[in-house]
């Protein structure tokens, strides 16, 4: 029952007459939000109207009320910005770990819909028009790819042009602050970009050549050189083990030197996550990374090819993260360096569309061009969205393939924006069966 009605809540299949909640408020929905499927809560960043107030939050959704504190929701901050709870039984109020009283809705899942969940579940994953795929020309599919291919890097330069403005037109800057969000690998990408605003990498540089010290400023600025960041089953042994408490001492020092704020690490997610993508693996990879001055625009400039460009890419962890996952917590020696996929990730989403941007930036047209070679270089990436493509019976190779078709899922797709997508254009074309002669 919640399965269908996360569908309705996705797909707006609410009454017409619309909707109240369980003490008479009123309830119009501007946006459902956005789908998440990690930790927390069902739909981040909804927009709904309660009583004729806007309100901008998360939504979560039960089949009961009562499944709210039966999930241990209303003892966890990360639900406190919910500000609306969907239901199908109404069996009792909710309240945040803050306090506050949550808006229920009542949401009956339509008959019809009910009735063909089977299929829904069978079709939900793929574009409405995937059997017309199949009959397009190859001329058609690719024209459309190189264009959805353009598109994403354009989108991309956006962002990174965004960061640059903000860190007073510093590349570099905008260069590992992409970087560092992009070493999220999707699950921590918000938190890592939240850590990358706290790190003065003004300061870092005036200490690039002892990389104890940059390990500190990199783990304290992320809020995991406090004591109970550490797990209490751990937090004895980290104390015997010397490294944690030096690295505290030391970030104290400059902490104080530098007048510096840590962030909330309870931004950190570790639900459903492998121990290498740990934060502290990944921060003290980057910190390998800064240190070894491969973090570096000019670095990535002088890459002419893809061996030197996944040389740049290649770090490793310093000794101590070699037998540990978090504090206290040892694990078998590993150099815990990069694999080679997750290093075509970073090419992939970080260095192609720097290069790219910069390129556009500084009018060097060879680095944009240098963009879409390495992309093409690039086997194609492995994922749900590249999948789908695939069943629907689209050959996916490359990178620029991959990368063309995540656009095409996320910019039309999912926002049902047939009319200028060029597969939809031929779908909305076609003579439909029955007028066939």
């Amino acid at each position: 029952m919640e399965q269908l009605l996360h569908y309705c809540w996705k797909h707006k299949l609410w009454p017409k007459e619309g909707m109240t909640t369980t003490d008479g408020q009123t309830v119009e929905v501007i946006d459902p939000g956005l789908h998440n499927h990690n930790a927390g809560p069902d739909f981040f960043n909804a927009k709904v109207k309660i009583d004729g107030m806007m309100w901008i939050g998360n939504v979560e959704i039960h089949e009961r009320s009562s499944d709210w504190y039966r999930h241990g929701h209303n003892t966890d901050p990360r639900y406190d910005n919910v500000v609306l709870h969907i239901v199908s039984t109404a069996d009792s109020g909710v309240q945040t770990a803050a306090g506050h009283f949550i808006p229920q809705v009542l949401l009956q899942v339509p008959a019809d819909v009910r009735e063909n969940y089977e299929e829904l579940l069978r079709t939900d994953s793929y574009p409405p028009c995937y059997k017309i795929i199949p009959q397009l020309q190859p001329l058609t599919i690719h024209a459309w790819m190189a264009s959805l291919q353009t598109e994403r890097l354009e989108q991309k330069t956006v962002a990174i042009e965004e960061r640059a403005a903000k860190s007073n037109d510093s590349w570099e800057d905008a260069y590992f602050q992409t970087l560092a969000r992009n070493y999220g690998f999707g699950i921590n990408g918000d938190a890592f970009e939240e850590w990358v605003r706290h790190i003065p990498l003004s300061a870092v540089g005036k200490h690039r050549d002892d990389l104890f010290q940059i390990e500190a400023i990199f783990l304290g600025q992320a809020g995991l050189l406090e004591l109970d960041a550490i797990p209490s089953q751990y937090q004895q042994q980290a104390i015997q083990e010397g490294y944690f408490t030096k690295l505290r001492n030391e970030y104290t020092y400059l902490a104080h030197k530098f007048s510096l704020q840590p962030m909330d690490r309870q931004l950190w997610r570790f639900l459903r996550l492998r121990p290498q993508n740990f934060p502290h693996i990944r921060i003290s990879q980057l910190a390998n990374l800064y240190y070894n001055r491969k973090a570096s625009l000019s670095a990535l400039v002088e890459c002419t090819d893809m061996i030197a460009l996944a040389e740049l890419m290649n770090t490793q962890v310093t000794p101590y993260w070699q037998t540990h996952y978090t504090f206290g917590a040892e694990s078998r020696q590993n150099t815990k360096s990069l694999s080679p996929s997750s290093i075509n990730l970073l090419i992939i989403n970080t260095c192609i569309p720097l290069l790219f941007a910069y390129g556009r930036h500084s009018g060097r047209e060879e680095l944009c061009d240098r963009a879409f070679d390495f992309l093409e270089q690039l086997k194609a990436e492995e994922n749900h969205i590249i999948r789908m493509w695939k069943e629907c019976g689209l050959d996916v190779r490359t990178a620029g393939d991959s990368q063309a078709l995540i656009q095409l899922k996320r910019q039309y797709c999912d926002r049902r924006d047939c009319l200028r997508c060029r597969i939809g254009y031929e779908y909305l074309r076609a003579p439909r069966q029955e007028d066939k002669p």
